[in-house]
């Protein structure tokens, strides 16, 4: 309907897509707003200014069609009530006691709603009741506002407020860490968690070198926890963002651990995954049916289901595969000219990228078709709430083909990950995000990717500003208390976003756990953390004095980059700045060497030409060359490079 109502206006529906309108208009009902409500300023942001007037367009066309969409169940409900007192006295009536619970992830729309039908003349019918946590309101980005439960006492004047702060779930240190730490929003009517449990085991937060360490530090010691008799089902990886699903799917894979992934698919069977793969099949196997036909028309080429039918009938008939089939047909006069024209096109495409097969690394010819066939386009284009994290995921598809010698084996691999499945009544750890988790609650919580940028996500802040800190706190609040028994944190020093690799800095929520019940750990893998092992004297009171014993190379350039620029803080939205400059955040990544080489110290290594070592990053190889403590290491896979010998082990 929106798609008309812009064709009539004459808008360019690929410049102004009918599901951005979408959105903005499903925004506006939830917070009550009819068109002539709309502020100026969001109504000009859309097709030049014509947000409100398309908004009412569409109305008129819904009221004509005597139809109404999700956002008018509610909105048409409240025009009702507000333009007949009459009925609004009767539903009043009819209720003498109104109970609402999750009262945080309200929106406007309800609490207009509930505001009309609970303002009942008598005292007596007054009885209002909304139960809820501050503290645990993480959907704003879908219109909750948490100012309905904060206001709740001025706004029904008279209310009595119960804090229910006995806690039956967590031990007292995993309390204590979530409390300290939500302390921090200026948001909040407060409160003081307590519980009879104990204080149990203290919140643990150890450092990885990356997000391939992470993953195999978490699975050795789920396996651990398992072998000493903790069911799999007790156990739960929290993300804040779902790309960091992959590296965990793949290594749970590979040590044969079974898992599930909750509220969504597993990496390789979302969407835009199966779109790509699909894609990629298609250059490496021609002869692929199932894959030729599901991105034969995605994105859209007009080529619809008669074209499919016409090649599927000309493959049976003759016995040849789809591809085939439209290699005959856009020589005939059999299709159209149009949809000739577009297959002919996507023919020719396939048969360019295969040939570059041998000639380009797979990640890299992934790209090409990626971006050549405008999947990745249609995916820029889209404005939809998930669009973004569609195309991190095609990101991080792309990275994950580095590991693999070539797009057979990739291939191949994939395909074995999609048959691993587990046994409906086996044991499965759970893998899910954060939002996902909410309401949930598990004996050991893991919680992966503590950094900056990634948690509190910088699009949030770039977007909300300080209200989205409060909300990413808010987050981790919920993240935290998940854990009955133990909660465990993580932050890598490097991780790969959108095919660099970036050195990172541990989220600014670690530098707020209280001292006295966080226990800091080393990582098993020794490529995390400095002599020390760990932040230096127990204390970390600000984002520096995480780096006090801190001596990987990875950490020190961050640090260097920071004095350069004359330190760095946070303004009051929240967002970073550097203090030289005070002009916004420096979203300019510090990314580290491609080749992760560093000068020579000149201190002898223990490492001596041919011997058989192990990186983290680029596998086995042998040392061909040392100088100091730099070594030239000939890796089976990756090829020579040049490493500090404090990043490898001898094997």
């Amino acid at each position: 309907l929106l798609k008309q109502v812009l064709q009539a206006e004459n808008i360019d529906d690929k410049r102004w897509p009918a599901r951005a309108l979408a959105m903005r208009i499903d925004g506006w009902k939830n917070r009550g707003l009819t068109p002539a409500q709309v502020p100026a300023g969001e109504s000009e942001s859309f097709a030049n200014g014509k947000g409100a007037a398309l908004y009412a367009l569409y109305q008129e066309r819904l009221k004509v069609l005597n139809a109404v969409d999700f956002g008018d169940l509610l909105m048409e409900s409240l025009r009702l009530f507000r333009d007949n007192p009459d009925v609004l006295t009767d539903y009043q009536r009819r209720f003498k006691y109104i109970l609402v619970d999750e009262y945080q992830d309200t929106n406007v729309a309800q609490y207009l709603w509930l505001r009309l039908i609970s303002q009942a003349r008598a005292p007596d019918k007054q009885n209002l009741c909304c139960v809820g946590d501050d503290d645990q309101s993480v959907y704003g980005w879908r219109g909750a506002e948490v100012e309905n439960i904060l206001r709740f006492d001025q706004d029904f004047p008279g209310a009595k407020v119960i804090r229910l702060e006995r806690n039956y779930r967590s031990t007292g240190h995993i309390l204590a860490a979530a409390s300290h730490l939500i302390s921090h929003n200026d948001g909040r009517l407060g409160k003081t968690l307590f519980t009879d449990g104990g204080d149990g085991d203290r919140p643990t937060l150890t450092g990885v070198w990356d997000s391939q360490e992470e993953a195999r530090v978490i699975g050795e010691d789920i396996e651990q926890l398992h072998r000493q008799g903790d069911s799999l089902e007790d156990i739960a990886i929290l993300v804040r963002a779902s790309f960091q699903m992959r590296e965990f799917e793949e290594r749970f894979v590979e040590i044969g651990l079974p898992y599930r992934v909750i509220g969504g698919p597993r990496f390789y069977e979302r969407l835009e995954i199966r779109d790509a793969l699909a894609y990629l099949r298609c250059v490496a196997q021609p002869a692929d049916d199932l894959a030729f036909e599901r991105i034969i028309n995605t994105p859209k080429r007009g080529l619809g289901d008669a074209t499919l039918q016409m090649l599927h009938e000309y493959g049976r008939r003759e016995r040849v595969p789809l591809m085939q089939a439209a290699r005959v047909l856009v020589e005939s006069e059999e299709l159209r000219p149009k949809p000739r024209g577009a297959l002919r096109g996507l023919i020719a495409d396939f048969d360019r990228w295969r040939g570059l097969i041998d000639a380009k690394p797979q990640h890299e010819l992934a790209e090409q078709v990626l971006d050549e066939s405008g999947y990745t386009e249609m995916w820029r284009a889209d404005k939809t709430p998930e669009a973004a994290g569609r195309l991190d995921n095609l990101k991080e598809l792309v990275r994950a083909m580095e590991a693999f010698p070539d797009l057979a084996a990739f291939l191949e691999h994939v395909s074995l990950v999609m048959e691993t499945d587990s046994a409906a009544d086996q044991e499965r750890v759970s893998i899910m995000t954060l939002h996902g988790a909410k309401g949930l609650e598990f004996e050991t919580v893991y919680l992966p990717g503590w950094e900056e940028g990634l948690f509190p996500s910088q699009r949030t802040l770039d977007e909300q500003g300080r209200a989205g800190l409060e909300e990413e706190r808010r987050l981790a609040h919920v993240g935290i208390t998940r854990a009955r028994k133990r909660a465990k944190l993580y932050f890598a020093t490097n991780r790969r976003i959108h095919g660099s690799w970036t050195t990172t800095i541990p989220s600014r929520f670690l530098d707020e756990l209280p001292t006295a019940n966080v226990e800091i750990t080393e990582s098993k893998g020794g490529s995390g953390w400095g002599g020390s092992g760990g932040y230096g004297t127990s204390r970390f009171d600000n984002v520096e004095t995480f780096g006090s014993s801190y001596s990987t190379p990875g950490w020190q350039r961050a640090q260097a980059n920071r004095a350069r620029s004359g330190g760095s803080g946070f303004d009051e939205t929240g967002a970073r700045y550097d203090a030289g400059s005070r002009s916004g955040f420096n979203r300019k990544p510090m990314v580290i060497e491609g080749e992760l080489i560093a000068k020579s110290t000149g201190t002898n290594s223990e490492y001596s030409p041919g011997d058989r070592v192990f990186h983290q990053k680029f596998g086995y190889g042998r040392v061909s060359k040392v100088d100091g403590n730099k070594l030239t290491i000939a890796f089976e896979k990756a090829g020579e490079k040049k490493v500090v010998d404090s990043f490898v082990t001898r094997v």
